[in-house]
């Protein structure tokens, strides 16, 4: 599946990727500036559009998953995931259950109250939930990760997984064999494995990791890709 990160809270931007062909985006909530206003009418956007969202939120705290899920998000992107205990503790929050996930019917994920609670509550399974292996103490943890009910995939993070290992560019040793570890640990588990990429050059050669979702570069990316190139052009006439 292809998606990407968008970093501009602004709720064209989602309108244009919905005619994209992405099978779905993922709001940067950890390193773009979207308040909780700005995320909440991005959402609603997506849910009017029939465009899937996830958030990826700035902490797994149970108020940033609430926040995320109620506002409409299909699921979260939960960052620096690593060890079991913070993925059980974000996996019980993005549930219903006792000690779970907070119910609400008025939100716009429960349609506002014309839905009803075994409706809404029919509804959970649907929920996704993204651990990001951003550290190599997730990478140690992955298999039993990847094992914990409720959490639906592994999303490695090349750049800190990068910088965790001490290393100051992705082209180092440690990388592959930490995304070829998570790849086995999903696998084994019948679980997503995601990573961002730079394009789709990187998703082919990553393929080898046994990775099902890419999250390729982001919108701030494609703009100035696009306005470089058109720039170099008219420069050369």
């Amino acid at each position: 599946m292809a998606s990407t990160f968008v970093k501009t809270a602004e709720v064209t931007v989602v309108e244009v990727l919905a005619t994209s062909g992405l099978d779905f985006i993922v709001l940067d909530g950890e390193h773009a500036g979207f308040d909780r206003g700005r995320l909440d009418a991005c959402l609603a956007v997506c849910r009017a559009l029939d465009f899937p969202a996830m958030v990826r939120i700035s902490s797994g705290s149970e108020e940033n998953i609430l926040m995320a899920l109620d506002a409409g998000a299909v699921g979260v992107v939960v960052p620096h995931v690593d060890c079991v205990a913070k993925a059980q503790a974000i996996a019980k929050a993005a549930h219903f259950g006792r000690g779970g996930r907070g119910f609400a019917g008025s939100t716009r994920w429960a349609g506002f109250t014309m839905q009803s609670m075994g409706e809404v509550l029919d509804q959970d399974g649907q929920t996704i939930v993204m651990a990001q292996i951003e550290e190599p103490e997730g990478v140690e943890a992955c298999e039993e990760i990847a094992a914990i009910d409720g959490i639906d995939a592994l999303f490695a993070g090349p750049a800190d997984l990068t910088v965790g290992y001490g290393h100051r560019s992705q082209d180092n040793p440690d990388l592959p064999m930490a995304l070829e570890r998570v790849g086995k640990a999903c696998a084994a588990n019948g679980k997503a494995f995601v990573s961002w990429v730079p394009d789709a050059a990187k998703a082919a050669d990553w393929a080898q990791y046994q990775m099902t979702g890419f999250v390729v570069a982001s919108e701030h990316t494609w703009m100035r890709q696009g306005a470089i190139a058109a720039a170099k052009g008219i420069h050369a006439i």
